[in-house]
């Protein structure tokens, strides 16, 4: 997709929620559902960029969302490191431990890097409720309570204020999604699309796998940690349950319905089913099961996701077009 299309669905995906606030600023299950698209997008965004355009599959996106709010709560709450700068910080340490990841993958390829990613996923857990866990400052099981907001200025950004989180989520939003696109339009975007569909050829061409792989991991991780970060502070809890096969699912399905490497389809993908998955809530244990039914569906019918009906009506529309004005003439 071109830079411009890109930009145009952005924008206009974003100004609509963006002034969404306007109308619904009473109801905090709309604001709640407002925040979350703007954070989960993001987040998924970054993982359709390691999967989708540069062929990774690492399925350690949510661990390294959680490793964020961690190290971002653990610093403000036994370091007293205020909140702001804590948010940076687990950008960086979560980028670090993504590059230390990483670089075990550069020797394995496809399945093998999804079996090492989620194997780190799953490690996690046990790590953070274990003694070393607590030694950090995890609170173990217990997890980590009265995370303090985010202050800038002396305004006070949490779940508490609704309204000014949202708009803080969204600068921070605008500001990483203007990074991805300029990231895919570049000669970055260029050499992780040439890895992805052949690993071999790039290299001939002088496309270093070593260098542009662990520069994925480091991005996509720096700006994952950095919206687990935000997380924490809009929520003030932390515990594990953040590691569950429920939020990993939710993330997996936003790509899916968006279209893996169709971006910025990610972020409608987000909208739909953050959107979906509240209203959905009351419906207990079922809920998945008809997120699920969604998915197959969508996979069956939309291999694409919805990026790619969009991209199949535009087509439709300049062709006919094209066919009144031949007509015409």
């Amino acid at each position: 997709m071109k830079a411009k299309s890109m930009i145009k669905i952005l924008a206009v995906t974003y100004g609509l929620i963006g002034i969404l606030p306007i109308f619904v600023s009473d109801s905090s299950i709309m604001m709640r559902i407002l925040t979350m698209i703007l954070i989960w997008s993001v987040v998924a965004s970054c993982w359709d960029l390691i999967m989708g355009y540069a062929g990774i599959f690492s399925f350690g996106q949510v661990a390294f969302y959680v490793i964020g709010a961690y190290s971002s709560a653990i610093l403000s709450v036994s370091w007293n490191v205020p909140p702001i700068i804590a948010v940076f910080m687990a950008g960086i340490i979560t980028a670090i431990i993504g590059v230390l990841v990483g670089l075990p993958c550069l020797k394995l390829a496809g399945p093998y890097i999804a079996l090492v990613t989620f194997a780190f996923q799953l490690a996690l857990e046990p790590f953070l409720k274990g003694p070393l866990g607590k030694a950090i400052g995890s609170g173990g099981s217990r997890g980590i309570i009265s995370v303090p907001p985010i202050e800038i200025f002396g305004y006070s950004f949490s779940s508490s204020e609704l309204v000014p989180f949202f708009y803080l989520a969204l600068v921070m939003t605008l500001i990483c999604s203007a990074i991805i696109v300029v990231i895919l339009k570049s000669h970055w975007g260029t050499a992780f699309l040439a890895l992805k569909d052949s690993e071999d050829f790039a290299a001939s061409l002088g496309v270093s796998a070593f260098k542009y792989k662990l520069l994925v991991f480091g991005i996509t991780s720096f700006i994952t940690g950095l919206f687990g970060g935000l997380y924490v502070h809009y929520v003030g809890i932390l515990s594990t349950r953040m590691l569950s096969m429920e939020v990993f699912t939710v993330l997996l399905i936003m790509i899916v319905v968006g279209g893996i490497g169709q971006y910025p389809g990610v972020v409608l993908g987000a909208v739909i089913t953050v959107t979906a998955n509240e209203l959905l809530r009351p419906m207990g244990i079922y809920r998945l099961l008809i997120m699920g039914g969604m998915v197959v569906l969508i996979v069956l019918l939309l291999p694409d996701g919805v990026t790619g009906l969009i991209r199949k009506f535009s087509f439709s529309r300049w062709t006919n077009k094209e066919n009144r004005s031949i007509e015409t003439h």
